[in-house]
């Protein structure tokens, strides 16, 4: 899954910086968590296309890109997003 939410944002938002952690482990309790290939992520990503946009706005760009992993085995997502302005 990790792999998936990688490749799907550097395809739409070309990233200057991306890092996403599988806290899966963490929330080992949960029923969603039981599930295979992550869980839990929590991204941290630069992108271009994130200037003059607000932060609501940047996490729907995510969420649209990762809808299907969202609606699936994605059960929680962190999400700071950045321009590279504010990096």
């Amino acid at each position: 899954m990790k792999e998936t939410i990688l490749k799907l944002l550097s395809e739409h938002l070309q990233p200057a910086h991306i890092n996403l952690t599988d806290q899966s482990a963490s929330h080992a309790g949960h029923n969603e968590a039981a599930k295979a290939g992550g869980t839990h992520f929590d991204l941290k990503i630069v992108s271009a296309k994130f200037s003059g946009k607000s932060r609501i706005k940047r996490h729907r760009m995510i969420y649209k890109i990762l809808d299907a992993q969202l609606r699936g085995q994605v059960h929680a997502l962190a999400i700071t997003a950045l321009s590279p302005e504010e990096k």
